[in-house]
């Protein structure tokens, strides 16, 4: 398949301009951003390229139609009216999900219902059959209204995109792979700087930097739907892998260092490092936030502490952001880079941020304060003295 279609990639809320990066530096410039998710164009490539490379987004969907519709016979009639067997082989499966927001067509159950009969009613003429077994490859479809707008596509990604592959243990309120990784795009660090998360948990922030900064491409470990679908081809997908394996910087050398009071979160972080191959990479250690001390300059801290959100933890966490006015108050040529939920964390640590970006880790909605060093200076040559120079990781200015 050759020709431009229209992709979505959905993004958690607060993120689209993170994505919109992304998809820029891919090479897709031509893009829409909306609230939670941003529409470009590609051919069938991009469907691999961008599910393989693509860190912060959720899913990436193939829009087939779009039109407006407050009456079920047409929503029915339109969906009919796809060319579903251009897609969908005799074979496949084609569950539906579906979502409405301000829509006359309010009951998402009677959506799905709809449209999967529509598609049943096509694909008969299409393919010549009078049923489907849906034993095949699966081409989820969803139906999206929103104030009375019909989006129809295709889920191409499957398995949503933060499942990498490497977290097989799971810790206590673990953070999303695609919102940590969004946090470091988020930041001035890039793979020159060292880097510091002294709330590490199971690893994510750590392992995230690191395939950010050997230029790894996240789901290179795992399958998508449409790695089985006969329109995209078994070819496209091993280009797009060989591309990705051939810009891969595995001799990067990376300076990452994840602690955590908690021992047995750090043994599955270790693990997770292991299952990426970037154990020698990352130092996990057991050490108290209190303890937290480093004798590097210019460097990066970025975290997701306790939120105290439970009964009986805020004075817990209040005491634990306390200790952070002292702790960062030694790391003074530092950025530092916090996720949280506490309304008062400015005031606890004693410090205003220098920008906040208001993200949802899961339900709970949080603000990433981003407190951003002095720059670092530039390395000495023997014709001109040193300069000071600007972070080159950029995606800080939101």
């Amino acid at each position: 398949m050759t020709q431009q279609l229209e992709l979505i990639a959905t993004a958690a809320f607060g993120l689209e301009a993170v994505v919109s990066r992304e998809l820029k530096s891919l090479g897709y410039a031509d893009q829409t951003v909306e609230d939670g998710r941003i529409s470009f164009q590609g051919d069938a490539a991009a469907i691999c390229r961008c599910n393989l490379w693509l860190r912060s987004a959720e899913r990436v969907l193939v829009k087939l139609a779009e039109f407006e519709t407050t009456d079920f016979g047409e929503l029915f009639d339109r969906t009919k009216e796809i060319s579903w067997a251009d897609w969908i082989p005799a074979d496949g499966a084609f569950p539906v999900r579906g979502k409405s927001i301000k829509s006359q067509l309010h009951s998402v159950p009677d959506c799905q219902r709809l449209v999967k009969k529509a598609i049943v009613e096509k694909l008969k003429l299409s393919h010549g059959s009078a049923w489907f077994e849906e034993t095949g490859p699966e081409f989820a479809v969803e139906v999206a209204l929103l104030r009375d707008r019909a989006t129809i596509s295709l889920d191409t990604s499957g398995v949503g995109l933060h499942k990498r592959g490497y977290r097989k243990l799971t810790g206590h309120a673990p953070l999303r792979e695609t919102l940590s990784a969004a946090l470091i795009q988020l930041s001035y660090w890039n793979a020159d700087r060292h880097l510091l998360d002294p709330f590490c948990g199971t690893g994510t922030i750590p392992i995230e930097a690191a395939l950010i900064g050997k230029n790894i491409a996240p789901g290179l470990q795992r399958e998508f739907a449409s790695d089985s679908w006969p329109i995209i081809g078994d070819a496209l997908w091993k280009q797009a892998r060989e591309e990705a394996n051939d810009l891969a910087r595995r001799d990067q050398e990376l300076q990452i260092i994840g602690t955590d009071i908690d021992k047995e979160a750090l043994s599955q972080a270790r693990y997770h490092a292991r299952q990426v191959g970037m154990e020698n990479d990352i130092h996990f250690q057991q050490k108290a936030f209190a303890d937290t001390s480093s004798p590097r300059k210019y460097a990066c801290l970025i975290t997701n502490p306790p939120y105290g959100e439970r009964m009986g933890e805020q004075e817990e966490a209040e005491a634990l952001y306390r200790q952070m006015a002292t702790v960062f108050a030694t790391l003074d040529t530092w950025s530092i880079y916090v996720l949280t939920s506490h309304p008062n964390f400015e005031e606890l640590v004693e410090k205003k941020a220098g920008r906040r970006r208001k993200l949802y880790n899961g339900r709970i909605a949080c603000t990433y304060f981003q407190y951003p060093g002095p720059r670092p200076p530039r390395a000495k040559t023997t014709d001109k003295p040193a300069q000071e120079t600007g972070d080159s990781a950029g995606g800080a200015t939101e």
